[in-house]
């Protein structure tokens, strides 16, 4: 599927904040749940959630229910998508 550059505008502004930076980054090789990334950082758990919601809004982050947790992983498709948009900005 082919974005707007309205969309992929969206994504880098989620991706231009730090925490959600290093968030993707952690979730780059494997799942984590809240409870783990919270550990990670100094924030509270609302302010984790709201990182959390930027990022699954963009796409490249899927969110999963368990129990009173939920478990993030990347997108891959959409991960794809994304570093096939970047390619072609530069050539």
């Amino acid at each position: 599927m082919i974005y707007s550059y309205e969309e992929y505008a969206f994504i880098f502004k989620a991706l231009s904040d730090k925490t959600r930076l290093e968030i993707v980054s952690m979730l780059s090789d494997k799942e984590l749940c809240a409870c783990k990334i919270l550990e990670v950082f100094n924030i509270t758990q609302p302010t984790l959630s709201y990182h959390m919601k930027m990022l699954v809004d963009t796409g490249l982050v899927n969110a999963v229910k368990d129990g009173s947790w939920v478990k993030y992983t990347i997108n891959e498709k959409r991960k794809e998508e994304l570093t096939l948009f970047l390619s072609s900005l530069f050539n």
